[in-house]
């Protein structure tokens, strides 16, 4: 037994949380939730911190901007970048880690009663003697003290440059990538043309700070996310098995008649019931015709028999996200084509995901699975001259990359966005985590065939954490000829005749 009496930290966590909350009376209704993630000790961030203080060096702080309070009846979810440093999850926060004493300080609003009392506990700036028992952090501050703050380190000529993040902060379901699609559609608007949230901030603190150096504080975090810890691993392998089980649960629901968006749903049913707090990305559940859309998301169409169904989505589970992708016949089994055609496409996907070690490049993974792909097709038989023709166009598409000087990656890195930040290049290294998903195509008959797996470099080798999921003929039609979600419960439809 520890010395706790027998309680982990965890469970201590929530003991202290409790007790502090019954000094407000404002919250003399019980709350049992944490008020600081569980995910990861505070241990985790400060040494992330550590490596931020590293970077930037002595004359310098780095300075976060957190969330805003959301538009509408949504749960809060603080910024990528916030809570990567802090774990902290509360709107309208400033972070600043100063490079000289290696010291950080949160600053945090004022108690808002009114909605604690709607809404439950919130951390805020009366609570600091709590935030900094849960977080770690040293120094909890009032938001408005960090003008004054920063400027007295400025007259003091102890700091001359301050980092901050000049690329858009990643927030619900948001990769980098599309946080920059967001802000230059808004910007091409001529009736809107609203800056970022970041170039604003960034404004500001050229504004009230001038002859302060503004620099980029993107490359260095980037850079630390691109390496996973343990802990960060094990969250995203849950969020990969939430995914490979969604996956799964579709191939036994799947059949003539269902539509897109039901397949959605049951994903939906297994993410929300195992802890995600929400959506990697929109779920790409693209049939038929659809498929060859790679990021298709109305999710309006009605199956129809002798299609293909490709299933791409994936859970936000503790801010960590997976990217997973399967095909599947709609009808439960493969038609003689189709199954000539992506029986060929497994062998080429699995040369690619087989040679995939550590200590070696992109390039050199590529060029091996090439070979094998090109000896795949030359003795392959396909149902018709389109079938042959876009194997081919496929086989001659990796070829080309493989030996494409600087092709730094095998497909792209996930982590806190479903698109991570961080460079590839070079020899894979322990604590990558990316996916692959090469495309094969065959326009003449508007087919698409994709997948995709999640792999976890380590020191000696390559983990795919989603290769439990069917890609087997064989193995997908057994699981398909299961009875599936969709079948044991009655649409509306359903409902009101039986009810009639």
């Amino acid at each position: 037994m520890s010395i706790n009496g027998g309680f982990g930290r965890r469970s201590m966590r929530r003991v202290k949380c409790f007790i502090i909350a019954l000094l407000f009376p404002i919250l003399a209704l019980a709350q049992d939730a944490p008020l600081f993630t569980e995910d990861f000790p505070p241990e985790e961030f400060a040494d992330r911190r550590a490596k931020v203080y590293d970077a930037i060096g002595p004359e310098a702080v780095a300075v976060l901007q957190g969330e805003a309070t959301p538009r509408g009846y949504v749960k809060f979810r603080q910024t990528n970048e916030f809570y990567y440093l802090s774990g902290i999850e509360v709107p309208h926060v400033y972070l600043v880690l100063n490079g000289a004493s290696r010291q950080t300080t949160l600053y945090l609003e004022h108690r808002k009663e009114g909605r604690e009392r709607s809404e439950g506990k919130m951390l805020s700036v009366e609570d600091a003697d709590l935030v900094r028992e849960l977080s770690g952090i040293e120094s909890v501050s009032a938001i408005e003290n960090l003008s004054a703050d920063l400027g007295s380190l400025q007259r003091r000529g102890s700091v001359n440059t301050i980092y901050t993040l000049f690329q858009p902060a990643e927030g619900f379901a948001e990769s980098r990538d599309l946080g920059i699609r967001r802000i230059t559609d808004r910007l091409s608007d001529p009736w809107d043309g609203r800056p970022s949230r970041q170039a604003h901030f960034i404004g500001l603190l050229k504004e009230r700070l001038p002859g302060m150096t503004i620099a980029d504080l993107n490359p260095t975090i980037d850079e630390l996310r691109l390496i996973k810890s343990p802990r960060e691993m094990e969250v995203i392998r849950k969020a990969t098995r939430l995914s490979s089980l969604a996956i799964m649960e579709a191939m036994r629901s799947v059949e003539p008649g269902v539509v897109e968006r039901e397949i959605d749903a049951v994903a939906k049913f297994i993410y929300y019931r195992d802890g995600a707090q929400g959506d990697a990305y929109y779920s790409l559940v693209a049939s038929g015709p659809n498929a060859p859309f790679p990021h298709y998301h109305q999710g309006a169409r009605t199956m129809q028999e002798g299609e293909l169904l490709l299933m791409d989505y994936a859970p936000d589970v503790g801010y960590y996200m997976s990217d997973i992708t399967r095909m599947m016949p709609v009808s439960g089994r493969f038609t003689p084509a189709h199954r000539q055609l992506y029986g060929f496409y497994v062998r080429a996907y699995r040369a690619i995901l087989d040679n995939i070690r550590p200590g070696v490049t992109a390039n050199e993974i590529k060029k091996e699975a090439a070979s094998i792909m090109r000896e795949t097709y030359e003795n392959w038989t396909f149902a018709n001259d389109a079938h042959s023709r876009g194997a081919l166009r496929f086989v001659e598409s990796y070829e080309a990359s493989a030996n494409r000087p600087g092709s730094g990656r095998l497909g792209h890195g996930v982590g806190m966005a479903t698109h991570d930040v961080g460079s590839f290049e070079g020899p894979l290294r322990e604590g990558m985590v990316f996916t692959i998903e090469p495309a094969l195509r065959v326009p003449e008959e508007q087919l698409y065939i994709r997948m995709e797996d999640l792999i976890i470099i380590h020191a000696d080798h390559a983990e795919i954490v989603s290769d439990f999921v069917p890609m087997e003929i064989d193995d997908i039609e057994a699981l398909m000829a299961e009875l599936g979600l969709l079948q044991k419960y009655p649409d509306l439809d359903e409902f009101s005749h039986a009810r009639e």
